[in-house]
């Protein structure tokens, strides 16, 4: 169970094939990290829940990430939810099956610009707000900090508290806790279209047949924006490819996960790394990159994501040309795409171990066999909606995670069961609210750390 397995997504055998409910309290669309742990949230509260997922759990960017738990550089707003994240993660890894491999490392912002390290030195007041144990690391204080880098930075930012695990072992490792407190999880099964009766969500129509449901939580990612235009709702929600390696067997020079303006690495539970860039993703341009142009033009100045557009998406991901925009209930997009699985970017596998071999010439040159991609659902603000859908009542979104979702997944579990029965949030969450998209607010986008 704990070999390296990837991608997840592509696992002939399942321990999530329950038959479908023809009713239960709340459906949740969507069988990553944000479903599956709004789910264990719910069943603990009393309530009937059914997680429906298209394809395999954590197939798409729930198993592709990072495995980084990063209360560091986070939006002044995402902080607090973070900081109750960290706190989740060391409560809930003890009462799984398996060992997800959580461990404090630590991580470290490195810079070899200015204009970089004014960043470090921005997040530092916000993180002293809240109590965060950030600290600012001199040129001679970070060398001493990973003393194996063979370059030279003007200053470093390190959290020590900061975590990693394991992405493919935890989130079904998550799932099967969920399902022993109650929870119904279906892999295999498309959700095509909400069941709405006099205005409100009444349950969802699946490729099975109809659920009842009182409430509904779209969590689908890459796909929420296309499943919300079904029904006319709009959301300006974009994805991006970003290329990942798993190393070999190296030396382990660090153990917690650090990056610069180039490279991001970490220490992997079985002795190598994982290794990815900020400088080569790729923005497929479709339909909604064109409409929601305006809404991303701050973000695409400032770009934290240093996106590269290419023309033409791949045949049936979500914004490509010819992926319809409206279905009805019949036979859905999300059929004929069951897992999102692009192929990794070679240009971002050159750029990767180049930048690598050039902080650590001492170690082996890297094998670069197995690579991965997966489509990060962002936002033009970089932080997501966590909110209900005001034209339909009965829905509520958890999506636009920006890259945040494995580390955050815990806290917005709690959050949205909370925000589901009515209960006390315990956050102030106007930040991500659905509307701040129309209803005139300036577009304030959030840190590119």
């Amino acid at each position: 169970m704990n070999r390296f397995e990837f991608p997840i997504g592509l696992h002939t055998t399942s321990a999530f094939n329950m038959a479908v409910p023809g009713e239960t309290d709340v459906v949740i669309i969507g069988g990553g990290i944000i479903g599956i742990l709004s789910a264990l949230f719910l069943t603990e509260k009393g309530l009937r829940v059914c997680v429906l997922e298209k394809g395999r759990i954590a197939g798409e960017q729930s198993s592709r990430n990072w495995g980084w738990i990063r209360q560091q550089g986070r939006d002044a707003a995402e902080l607090p939810l973070m900081m109750e994240a960290n706190r989740l993660w060391h409560q809930l890894a003890p009462k799984l099956d398996t060992d997800i491999h959580l461990t404090q490392g630590g991580i470290t912002y490195m810079s070899r610009t200015t204009k970089r390290a004014e960043g470090f030195e921005r997040f530092m007041k916000i993180a002293s707000v809240h109590g965060l144990d950030t600290k600012l690391l001199s040129q001679k204080e970070l060398q001493a900090h990973i003393p194996e880098m063979r370059r030279d930075f003007i200053m470093g930012m390190v959290t020590p508290s900061d975590l990693r695990a394991e992405p493919w072992i935890t989130v079904p490792a998550f799932a099967r806790y969920a399902q022993t407190k109650g929870a119904h999880i279906s892999e295999m099964c498309a959700v095509r279209s909400l069941d709405i009766s006099a205005g409100r969500v009444t349950g969802v129509i699946t490729e099975r047949g109809r659920i009842k449901a009182s409430h509904v939580l779209l969590a689908g990612g890459a796909w929420s924006s296309l499943f919300l235009q079904n029904h006319n709702v709009s959301i300006p929600q974009l994805s991006v490819r970003a290329t990942v390696i798993a190393t070999q067997h190296m030396p382990q020079v660090y153990q917690g996960g650090a990056t610069d303006e180039h490279i991001a690495f970490r220490a992997r539970a079985e002795g190598g790394y994982t290794l990815a860039t900020g400088i080569t993703h790729d923005l497929f341009l479709g339909r909604d990159a064109f409409k929601h142009a305006t809404k991303f033009w701050p973000v695409l100045k400032q770009d934290p994501f240093n996106n590269r557009p290419i023309p033409f998406g791949p045949r049936d991901f979500p914004d490509a040309w010819t992926v319809p925009h409206h279905w009805g209930d019949g036979k859905s997009p999300f059929e004929a795409m069951r897992v999102l699985n692009p192929k990794p970017s070679k240009k971002a596998m050159r750029v990767i171990t180049r930048e690598f071999r050039a902080l650590f010439p001492q170690l082996p040159s890297v094998d670069t066999s197995r690579a991965w991609a997966g489509m990060i659902d962002t936002m033009p603000d970089v932080v997501p909606i966590l909110d209900h859908c005001p034209s339909l009542p009965g829905l509520t979104i958890a999506t636009g995670m920006c890259g945040h979702g494995f580390g955050i997944g815990p806290a917005v579990g709690r959050i949205m069961a909370d925000m589901i029965t009515g209960s006390a949030l315990g956050h102030d969450l106007s930040r991500f609210r659905f509307s701040r998209f129309s209803d005139g607010s300036k577009i304030d986008v959030g840190p590119a750390l």
